[in-house]
């Protein structure tokens, strides 16, 4: 499974300073301080996987596999939150589409909405007795939305003027998925296909998809959490997911969009992403959302928690023990990793040659007083302080729930 997100990365700055940024947390055990020597072996065990807010998605399998339903594990990880329904569409930015148009595979069906007027016309099968490959939207010279096609598939040929339009452009075919063409391939992606501006006046064109809210979860859930899990994981999964875009959409991304398809979201496929598996949790939960005071929940998840949730932006991303997370098919609740100092040096080069690491706070939860909130990196250029979500991605890290082993090499 791959490490899932939505994080909301902090900003990884190191302060370089003269002395400690602050006093040693009382929850600090002895051996919290390491002298490292010139070649050193640093061996880094840790606990749990991202974030830490909210659910655990190993630890909802762990809850499914002692007989936890999928409300009672939303119930735990969200804790004071109620079941709610929410639908609609959403708007996602599809990142793999770099280019400034919008360009899809014909197909029967295809249609094109002119977005200023509303007029929607189907595209054509044949033209002029050629028949088309590939339709496109653009902007031309005028600053005007031109649709084109072509019949070569591949690179080669040269696009036909159909019409222009008076707006954006919008390509669907009903129910039907339609395939996008971009730099990365080709994607399939169910609902419409707008080419729009990604600010006013601008020429560039974003490709966006406006899609229903549980079709987009068709391609989303089984990329954050394996389809082939129990029931009431996977909806547990299907219904944070959910709710987490519907808060998302309520705060949007940008004008033009209000989701992206990264892990600074949620990951979204499209079709090549699903799964009968999660499709049926999908419609199990259908339009099942969290609510926090009557308004969609910011349902964080991430891969493992190692035993203890961290304290998140909400009252209900409360830290707390999870004894759910530690399972036989957990690799993420106990970890190790061994670096060497090097390593270390190259990810915070103002430290120089390290010398010591000392942790000056963590969280106050689990093994070794939790999860590092600071730590102090010392070397023949000066003391860097760091948080312990920098210390985290800046050597790669699965969480910043960790002690240190320093030994010559």
């Amino acid at each position: 499974m791959r490490p899932p997100p939505r994080l909301l990365l902090p900003a990884l700055i190191a302060t370089v300073a003269a002395s400690a940024l602050s006093a040693p947390s009382p929850a600090l055990a002895a051996g919290d301080s390491w002298k490292v020597p010139g070649k050193a072996s640093i061996t880094v065990r840790g606990h749990g996987y991202g974030h830490g807010h909210g659910m655990s998605q190993h630890g909802a399998e762990g809850a499914a596999r002692q007989g936890l339903s999928a409300a009672q594990i939303l119930d735990f990880y969200y804790p004071g939150t109620t079941m709610g329904k929410r639908g609609g569409r959403v708007s996602v930015l599809i990142s793999a589409d770099t280019t400034d148009d919008l360009v899809v595979r014909s197909r029967s069906g295809l249609r094109v909405r002119d977005l200023a007027t509303g007029a929607t016309t189907r595209l054509p099968t044949k033209v002029g007795g050629r028949t088309p490959a590939l339709w496109r939207v653009r902007q031309n010279r005028r600053d005007r939305t031109r649709v084109s096609w072509r019949t070569a598939a591949g690179g080669a040929g040269s696009w036909t003027k159909w019409r222009d339009l008076k707006g954006n452009g919008e390509l669907s075919a009903g129910n039907a998925p339609v395939t996008l063409v971009t730099p990365a391939g080709d994607r399939a992606y169910r609902g419409r296909l707008r080419a729009l501006p990604p600010s006013p006046g601008a020429r560039a064109r974003d490709t966006v998809n406006k899609v229903r809210l549980d079709d987009y979860l068709r391609g989303v859930v089984p990329l954050e959490i394996p389809a082939s899990w129990s029931k009431a994981a996977v909806r547990a999964q299907a219904v944070a997911a959910r709710s987490y875009a519907v808060f998302e959409r309520r705060t949007p991304r940008a004008s033009h969009y209000q989701l992206c398809d990264t892990t600074s979201c949620q990951v979204y496929g499209g079709v090549r992403a699903e799964h009968p598996g999660s499709d049926a949790a999908v419609r199990a939960t259908a339009k099942q959302v969290r609510l926090a005071d009557g308004q969609p929940a910011f349902t964080q998840f991430s891969s493992s928690s190692g035993g203890w949730t961290a304290a998140g932006s909400r009252p209900y991303l409360a830290a707390r023990a999870d004894k759910y997370d530690d399972w036989a098919g957990n690799p993420h609740h106990d970890w190790s990793v061994t670096l060497t100092d090097q390593r270390v040096e190259s990810a915070f080069p103002a430290v120089g040659d390290l010398r010591s690491i000392t942790v000056l706070s963590r969280d106050g939860n689990g093994q070794w007083g939790g999860r590092v909130r600071s730590v102090r990196l010392a070397g023949t250029g000066g003391k860097v302080t760091v948080s312990g979500d920098a210390l985290r991605f800046g050597l790669g890290l699965k969480s910043p729930w960790v002690t240190f082993r320093v030994r010559s090499r």
